[in-house]
Parts: C-alpha cells; sequence; structure tokens
C-alpha cells in the first residue's frame, strides 16, 4: 500500500482500501480491481489528466425566484482541452498550498476520482468550509466512488471544524442529484463570492455531522 493511503491521520477515516464489486451480464457479483482512497499532494498534479470528465447530460437545472426548473439538455459534455485541464492544475496546486486538503481515488496507478476541500470559508461562514472540486471519470462511475470521496472529505472539513459544506454544483441532473442524495440543499442565500463565480451552477449546502 502507498504509505500515504488513508488512515486516522490523513483525513479522519480508520478504513483500508476496499474493493467495490460490480455484477456480471447474468447478475452475479464479480470483483473489480482495488480503488484505493489516498491523500493527495501538489506532486500528484498531473494525475488529474487522468480523469475523463466526459458526460451525456440528460437535464439541466437553473433557479428562477428560488424555484427549480428543469429542461431537456441531450448533448455530451467534452472532456477538458489544454487550456481547462491547465486552469485545473492551477486551481487544484493554488489550494493546497493555501491549506485545503484533496483525496484521490486510484485504480493502480491511474486516478479514478478526486475531491479537493477548499482552504477558507466562504464569505463570513467562519463555521463552513467549501468542496472546491469533485470529479470521478467516465468509466468509474456508479461505482460508489463519489459517495466515498464526499465521505472522507466532509471527515476533514468537519475535523477542521467546519458545521457545513458549501456546494457549488454544476446545474446537470446527475450532479444536482448526487449532491442531494448527499444530503446537500439548495440555498437561497448563495455565497456572493461563489455566485459571481459560478452564476449558472446550483448553489447547495451540506449539514455536516460531528466528529
Amino acid at each position: 500500500m502507498d504509505t500515504r493511503s488513508l488512515n486516522a491521520h490523513a483525513l479522519h477515516d480508520g478504513s483500508s482500501p476496499f474493493t467495490l464489486e460490480a455484477t456480471t451480464p447474468n447478475g452475479s457479483p464479480r470483483k473489480c480491481p482495488a480503488i484505493v482512497f489516498r491523500t493527495m499532494g501538489s506532486d500528484d498534479v498531473g494525475r488529474l489528466a487522468d480523469i475523463d470528465r466526459s458526460e451525456e447530460i440528460e437535464r439541466i437545472c437553473r433557479i428562477e425566484n428560488g424555484r427549480e426548473i428543469w429542461t431537456e439538455a441531450g448533448h455530451e459534455c467534452l472532456g477538458w482541452d489544454k487550456k481547462q485541464l491547465d486552469e485545473l492544475r492551477l486551481r487544484f496546486l493554488s489550494e493546497l498550498e493555501r491549506g485545503g486538503a484533496a483525496v484521490g481515488a486510484y485504480d493502480g496507478e491511474r486516478l479514478a476520482g478526486f475531491a479537493l476541500l477548499g482552504h477558507r470559508p466562504p464569505g463570513f461562514q467562519a463555521d463552513m468550509l467549501t468542496l472546491e472540486l469533485m470529479y470521478v471519470g467516465r468509466p468509474y462511475r456508479r461505482r460508489g466512488i463519489a459517495t466515498r470521496l464526499m465521505q472522507l472529505l466532509s471527515r476533514t472539513a468537519s475535523a477542521r471544524g467546519a458545521k457545513s459544506l458549501y456546494i457549488s454544483s454544476t446545474e446537470t441532473s446527475s450532479a444536482v442529484g448526487f449532491y442531494r442524495s448527499m444530503g446537500s440543499e439548495y440555498t437561497s442565500d448563495p455565497d456572493p463570492d461563489m455566485l459571481a463565480k459560478e452564476p449558472l451552477d446550483i448553489h447547495m449546502i451540506r449539514p455536516l455531522p460531528d466528529v
């Protein structure tokens, strides 16, 4: 196991790497390669290119007068181009250098998914931290990886004194549905800076349990 694999001193989780199960065409379980979750550092930035963020967008959401309005989309979101990947790397490194935290899900040496916790509270919310980024690559979705990433990063946020997690979710049905399944709710009082940065996102808050 990598010496940085998650343990009680890393992202406040005492679990060991686990194997997620899939099913064969006849419905019987089969083992998938073990996905190892571990903390990420600045030297892991090169692995962000492993993530295939492409997705078929079925529906998108917008907020009007405090209400969710859903419309059909039916288009493909492509993977990152070079400019987008460079911007992602800079954002990742900037947060880590300022005290943020990141956890990655690894399939061998390949990065299957990751989540990044912001280094400071949004606005004046001293008891809140921000989920800056979270992605799971297309081949690895619907295997429980995003749920595990959220659990681990939430524990880290709680250990740092946060009572809730601020989430600026993309407006897709898959993203909004996932965050809602994790206990997040739309906020009618979004952080002004976050809203200005991502005006089309669905701004949500996830309460965190005490450590």
